[in-house]
């Protein structure tokens, strides 16, 4: 008797404490998944970005602190991509067309950045933001040539990149909204622009 009960004692204590392993780690079981849980702690705690150089398509060098006061919305992307990359050019032009036209540049801006800065040269951005009908002002396409500040940007923002046998990426995709003070604040899902768009008119 004195070994059933010892064992349903193990067996209850490893119970509580792997569903108290598990509500930590689902952040109280709201969190299922690493892109669910990346997202709450976003929307918990807004996250600083590394200082990042990058070149649009029109070859111009900027930084992202160029945007601080200003709404950003970001997406990664590689250029060659023919599947989800085009489902996000289309869910940012949506975006781009339910915003205020004034508040465009003023208050709000638009960037894709590549995360393949090896094929993607300005030429290739630029055909890539001439089909989605990126203006290049409000709504740039670019790269971040430098290696080391491309992985801290990546590693800021939750993207997962994964090179294929066939020179193709998997990537995770989703709108993110940085704030004024250019900190990572919300993650969003690239079917709802519509959403995302009423959140950034409710900021301005």
């Amino acid at each position: 008797m004195k070994a059933i009960a010892r064992t349903v004692l193990v067996t209850t204590l490893a119970t509580v404490l792997g569903a108290g392993v598990f509500w930590r780690g689902t952040d109280g079981f709201t969190a299922f998944t690493a892109e669910a849980a990346r997202r709450a702690d976003i929307l918990r705690s807004p996250r600083a970005l590394p200082a990042t150089v990058l070149e649009d398509q029109d070859g111009r060098v900027f930084s992202l602190d160029d945007y601080r006061g200003r709404l950003l919305a970001v997406e990664f992307i590689y250029t060659r991509c023919t599947t989800i990359c085009r489902s996000l050019g289309v869910a940012f032009k949506q975006l781009r067309d339910r915003l205020p036209p004034d508040a465009l540049g003023r208050d709000v801006a638009l960037l894709s950045i590549s995360f393949d800065p090896a094929r993607d040269d300005p030429p290739s951005l630029k055909a890539y933001g001439r089909s989605h009908g990126a203006d290049g002002e409000h709504w740039r396409i670019a790269r971040v040539s430098d290696t080391a500040q491309l992985e801290a940007l990546l590693a800021a923002f939750g993207i997962v990149v994964i090179a294929d046998k066939f020179g193709e990426f998997e990537h995770n995709a989703a709108i993110h909204l940085v704030g004024r003070d250019g900190r990572l604040a919300e993650i969003a899902d690239l079917d709802a622009p519509d959403r995302f768009a009423d959140r950034l008119r409710e900021a301005l």
